[in-house]
């Protein structure tokens, strides 16, 4: 009897893992299986620099499911979708290396912040496990961007922190663009690998920002209260100087296959608000892009960060990576 409980117990913990398809025994998702990638370009050798990037929040969660499994493969769909989106803007010359991860859902920034931490914690340690993957099998000291959006934004920021305290790893960094995520001056104090960036060519520095209307004071980004580090991408400064929309080369709206479907110059000029650091966007409105997601209010621009900057947050990328390439 106890024979067979045994082998009835040991079945079951096989078929667990095989069902699963993306994890082992210790619930770390292996990145060795290339079917844990969106994305996984290492044998474009021509190009210049690598981009990590992680997507941002696609899982809507379910019940009481707080982070999105690896076997479903309709959220892997919008996952990849997500992530062409934004891939244009970062690709021309560099490979680009994604990785499925188990990210939180969108239940879960309805939550108190301090709730919020076991799962965002969960996804972290599979984007910190790809990261490493990427960097000891694929890396061989190339120059490096991490890119991300929202709930990738806060993975990118994580990493740095986590994965980039040593010296010869800063050295390799190109930037750091963390679109639609707060980083504040007391966790650059705390991280010295947190440098914020102070002009449009500076490297081994986080590109941040949040755009909003210019009546908002509060959102799930920048709480009231608080008061984040940003740059403007139209005229690359950190102070209040209004930039003209003249300035901006393009707003480009896409498709989940990377398309522009439509492109829009000089859509909307922007500045940056001195009491919370907020990008106040100037020349659209609420009813033209409303939030789309009810965590959000009208007025917060979060969705279209990407895409309302889409051709200077492009340019900026070949001029980091140009930049960096002249000092080495």
């Amino acid at each position: 009897m106890k024979k067979a409980l045994s082998i009835i117990i040991s079945v079951f913990f096989i078929l667990s893992i095989c069902l699963c398809g993306c994890t082992n025994q210790d619930n770390s998702t292996d990145y060795s299986d290339k079917s844990n990638w969106a994305y996984f370009e290492a044998d474009a050798k021509d190009k210049t620099a690598d981009v990590f990037f992680v997507c941002p929040t696609v899982y809507s969660g379910a019940d009481d499911t707080y982070n999105m499994e690896l076997t479903d493969e309709k959220v892997k769909e919008d996952f990849v979708g997500a992530i062409n989106m934004e891939k244009g803007i970062y690709d021309e010359d560099s490979r680009f290396f994604a990785p499925y991860y188990r990210q939180a859902g969108l239940n879960v920034y309805t939550m108190d912040i301090s709730d919020r931490e076991q799962y965002l914690e969960l996804a972290f340690n599979d984007v910190k496990n790809a990261f490493e993957y990427y960097y000891e099998n694929c890396n061989n000291g190339r120059s490096i961007i991490l890119a991300g959006f929202s709930q990738g934004a806060d993975m990118c920021i994580r990493t740095l922190k986590e994965c980039f305290k040593d010296e010869d790893r800063q050295n390799q960094l190109v930037a750091c663009y963390a679109i639609g995520w707060s980083i504040t001056e007391e966790e650059t104090e705390k991280y010295p690998q947190l440098k914020f960036a102070e002009n449009e060519s500076d490297t081994g520095v986080i590109i941040s920002f949040n755009s909003e209307a210019e009546n908002i004071d509060d959102s799930l980004t920048i709480p009231k209260g608080s008061k984040t580090l940003a740059i403007n991408p139209l005229n690359w400064k950190t102070d209040g100087t209004v930039a003209d929309k003249s300035l901006n080369l393009g707003a480009c709206f896409t498709d989940y296959d990377g398309n522009i479907k439509t492109e829009i110059k000089n859509l909307t000029g922007a500045y940056i608000d001195s009491v919370r650091g907020a990008l106040k966007v100037t020349d659209v409105t609420p009813e033209e892009y409303p939030p789309v997601l009810d965590i959000f209010q009208d007025g917060v621009y979060h969705l279209y960060d990407y895409q309302f900057f889409y051709r200077n947050l492009q340019k900026n990328v070949q001029t980091r990576i140009d930049s960096y390439e002249s000092e080495s």
